[in-house]
């Protein structure tokens, strides 16, 4: 075998070890070279991994090795430095300590290799072609004569250049591999970094790693941090410190908050950079003399405070209230129809066209929504929202109005639509959002609508929002329609309840819970988790516990058997008891992401029984994942490079294809799209066979599961248990521990978020320090 060099196929490459020092095999070291036949396991976090190794010693038999293998891919040819060791259930491995890349030495190695998706544009079939025509030359071939390649039977000059360039690619990609590797980044990261900087991507790693926390997708500060001490950069240098408190600033962002107050930012970055208090205060004045940040004085319930924004929060906060008092008090009317209408004849039209009469809350929120140029509709389940919001887009068609309907997310606009019989379309899609996040439509350019009507608007974050206002035209009305007592959104801000609490928005509150909703399992029991009271758990056909606590003597571990039974639930009883499709009909919501019944453990489990492995399914490996063709998947950021206008954080879908030789995996998203994913984008996917309840907001399932289990103690709060049995359309499914349930319902929510919005909703802005 031949070791690879980021510079020559045929030169030597450095060992990588564990914490990046090059090196070869030491005391007490020896040396196996092999084959990555299969990788059995991958920690996500720390990149230990489980592999198998063919060697020209181990026969028919694999070598198990343990390690952290830093990306090595099913195919490739190593070279790897450790220990021998013996463990005791699974016998004698190889204990890796570094590794590096070598190019195969065999025909059937070369053919291994290129067909194993290194290179794009090479897959099996294609691999074996060029070997046969090239022997063990063809390395060779593609790294010094590329234009050769065309003797190939398939291979014209076209696919040749983009084979030469690819191979190229990949060998600078291994040159900063080498370097990030040293320094503790992951190989996923270091194609991004790449990717982003090209040639320059070393220089910007040693000399600006801050940066990378910005600017690059996956890298948050504690990585860039790590970066930083391996170059060389102090732990008390005014860079770290302005780079800890915009880290500090964007965790709170990411836990919903628009702002956080002067003292806890400070002392949360002080906790994380690990650096005197007195250091902090003169970084924090000279970023906001820089604008990179915003201080203004914002009324709080202990008083006034200095709070401190991340530059696009505040603009997106202070724009939506300059936007919605716009829409307020706006000299055009576009529905002044309803000025003079005769109200009770328009309900009687109404109630001939629909079968159905308005409750008396009910025709009051429809009398503001199409004489309020804002309005907000909110109420639980069972409270009449469809109906109404149907009643307000029937009127206003019966006059002509030019009638939007959007959600935030696909399933709602799908939702939504279905209800009015009219075309709805998520926020993105309506203002055709560009890269960088920029809309087609704005104030210079604003919609073409009379009355827009957003739906599920409690999980619409304080940036989109004021995306969708600045669009309004002056005169148009909006009526945001949500169920304040849900999650809010998963963004920062809380839109809807900040709305709710400005004196300025008109609003309605529906409260009757309707007769046929009475009968319903999920409205009822959802009212009574909203209200603190346990559920009902007998009586109803469309509401369902299964109690799941093992005996005190028994060695099971009672979240490890919830998460069983949650797989049986989806698998088997639902399927065969209601027909239900187990992945495009039942969903699994969990309180949160680790630990044995949390989403990544049940996604395993849930992806070994419904869309297992084996000969001729097709799947690709990225980290601790595993992707199938039949796998539902959900998207993990707001990428708006892919599809026709963006693909979203939260958008889910299904794995149509996945191509060796293109490298890429098809998925078909909930918007019946068709998008692409290089191998190297799988970190924007994860399974979706179960989701956190907070991922689940603005979407609707025929059947719902949630496992309820004390491990997940700290999540166990009254509106997270309401917002995932408010998802279900048809079915709800409790499974776990009644001690659970009994915690989730009398756990009020989290605390109110950080936000300004009710503030500048009712009353003048003030100064702003900058």
């Amino acid at each position: 075998m031949v070791a690879v060099s980021s510079h020559s196929a045929a030169a030597s490459a450095p060992t990588v070890g564990p914490a990046g020092q090059s090196g070869s095999a030491g005391p007490g070291m020896a040396v196996v070279e092999g084959v990555l036949e299969r990788i059995t396991f991958v920690a996500q976090e720390t990149g230990y991994t489980i592999a198998r190794l063919a060697t020209e010693r181990s026969g028919p038999d694999l070598l198990t090795v343990v390690g952290a293998l830093l990306g090595a891919q099913v195919g490739e040819s190593l070279r790897l430095v450790g220990r021998w060791g013996s463990h005791p259930r699974y016998g004698r491995q190889f204990q890796v300590h570094s590794f590096t890349t070598v190019l195969p030495a065999t025909i059937q190695g070369v053919r291994r290799y290129l067909g194993s998706g290194m290179i794009k544009g090479i897959g099996p079939a294609m691999a074996e072609r060029m070997v046969d025509h090239f022997g063990l030359d063809i390395l060779r071939i593609i790294e010094e004569e590329p234009g050769r390649l065309v003797e190939v039977r398939g291979l014209g000059p076209k696919r040749t250049k983009r084979i030469a360039l690819a191979w190229e690619e990949q060998k600078a990609i291994k040159e900063v591999m080498v370097f990030l590797q040293g320094v503790g980044v992951s190989t996923s990261l270091a194609v991004r970094i790449y990717k982003k900087y090209g040639d320059g991507s070393i220089s910007v790693v040693r000399h600006q790693p801050y940066r990378l926390a910005s600017e690059v997708w996956g890298i948050g500060f504690r990585t860039a941090d790590t970066i930083a001490r391996a170059v060389g950069i102090p732990p008390d240098s005014p860079e770290r410190i302005g780079a800890g408190l915009q880290y500090t600033l964007s965790q709170a962002a990411e836990d919903g908050h628009c702002y956080l107050p002067q003292p806890n930012l400070v002392t949360e970055a002080v906790k994380i950079l690990e650096v005197d208090r007195e250091l902090v205060g003169p970084c924090l004045d000279s970023l906001v003399a820089a604008e990179g940040v915003v201080r203004e004085r914002v009324p709080a319930r202990e008083g006034p405070v200095p709070a401190v924004y991340l530059l696009p929060f505040h603009r997106a906060e202070t724009s939506l209230a300059n936007g919605l008092l716009g829409l307020l008090g706006a000299a055009e009317e576009s529905l002044g129809a309803f000025a003079a209408v005769d109200w009770a004849a328009a309900f009687e039209w109404l109630r001939g066209r629909t079968g159905q009469e308005l409750a008396d809350e009910q025709a009051q929120a429809v009398r503001l929504a199409l004489t309020s140029r804002v309005a907000v509709l909110t109420g639980g389940p069972g409270c009449g929202k469809s109906f109404t919001v149907r009643s307000v887009v029937e009127l206003a068609r019966a006059k002509r109005a030019r009638v939007v309907l959007v959600a935030p997310t696909g399933r709602a606009a799908k939702r939504l639509a279905e209800l009015t019989g009219h075309e709805a379309a998520t926020v993105h899609r309506l203002l055709e959002l560009r890269p960088g996040g920029e809309a087609a439509y704005d104030r210079d350019r604003p919609l073409d609508a009379d009355l827009v009507v957003v739906d599920e608007s409690s999980m619409m974050d304080v940036i989109l929002a004021n995306k969708l206002v600045k669009a309004i035209p002056p005169g148009a009305h909006l009526l945001l329609v949500g169920d304040v007592d849900q999650l809010p959104s998963v963004g920062a801000g809380e839109v809807l309840r900040d709305l709710l609490a400005a004196e300025a928005i008109p609003r309605v509150r529906l409260t009757r819970i309707f007769r046929q909703a009475q009968r319903s399992g999920i409205v009822v029991n959802a009212h009574r988790i909203n209200a603190g009271s346990p559920p009902t758990l007998r009586g109803f056909d469309d509401f369902f516990w299964f109690t799941c606590e093992p005996p005190e003597d028994s060695e099971a571990h009672p979240a490890e058997e919830t998460a069983r039974l949650v797989v049986d639930i989806v698998a088997r009883r639902l399927p065969a008891r209601f027909g239900l499709d187990p992945r495009r009909d039942v969903q699994v919501l969990t309180p949160m992401h680790r630990g044995p019944a949390g989403a990544g453990n049940l996604n395993l489990l849930l992806q070994q029984a419904l869309t297992p492995g084996g000969d001729g399914v097709a799947e690709r490996r990225f980290g601790g994942r595993v992707f199938r063709v039949g796998d539902k998947v959900t998207q993990l950021r707001n990428n708006y490079d892919k599809g026709t206008a963006g693909v979203f954080n939260g958008t889910v879908g299904v794995v149509t294809a996945i191509s060796v030789e293109e490298q890429t995996v098809t998925v078909r998203t909930d918007e019946d799209e068709l998008v692409d994913y290089d191998f190297t984008e799988l970190d924007e996917l994860a399974h979706a066979y179960a989701i956190s309840i907070h991922r689940s907001q603005g979407s609707e399932y025929p059947a719902v599961v949630l496992p309820l289990t004390t491990s997940a103690w700290m999540m166990l709060q009254r509106n997270l248990l309401y917002t995932g049995v408010t998802r279900a359309k048809r079915l709800v499914v409790l499974a776990g521990s009644r001690r659970a349930l009994a915690v989730a319902v009398r756990t009020p929510g989290a605390g109110r978020r950080h936000t300004a919005l009710t503030h500048r909703l009712t009353a003048t802005p003030g100064p702003t320090d900058r």
